[in-house]
């Protein structure tokens, strides 16, 4: 999943610990309400808090680093390579597209319950 740092970092050869920068990954973990869907509804009505996901972590890809020949480069090794990191600008775009996707279509599942809930209540009329 998604992760700012990662096209930020893109060409940092040199992190503190003195390797090149990892992709990093985001964690999520579903929080169980426990609820009905009642009273799940009701909640979400008075703007409290229940299920939906939080972060449980960031981990590194393991994916294996980039070699890139570049003898003037002053991280280069004595063959003339630099190690890159392993991040594809075009992997993040598609990831954070990937995000907005799934967050459109979290809020027209949830406007498409709302409208039957508000339809079912006119039907008591």
């Amino acid at each position: 999943m998604l992760y700012p740092r990662n096209i930020a970092n893109k060409d940092t050869t040199k992190t503190e610990d003195g390797q090149p920068y990892r992709r990093k990954m985001v964690v999520f973990k579903a929080n169980e309400s426990g609820l009905s869907f009642s009273k799940t509804l009701n909640s979400a009505q008075n703007t409290q808090k229940s299920g939906g996901v939080s972060v449980s972590g960031i981990i590194e890809d393991e994916e294996a680093l980039k070699p890139v020949y570049d003898p003037t480069h002053p991280d280069a090794n004595e063959e003339g390579y630099v190690m890159m990191p392993n991040i594809s600008t075009v992997k993040e775009m598609i990831d954070m597209m990937s995000a907005t996707r799934s967050y459109e279509a979290n809020v027209t599942a949830f406007n498409a319950v709302k409208q039957m809930a508000a339809k079912a209540l006119e039907i008591g009329r």
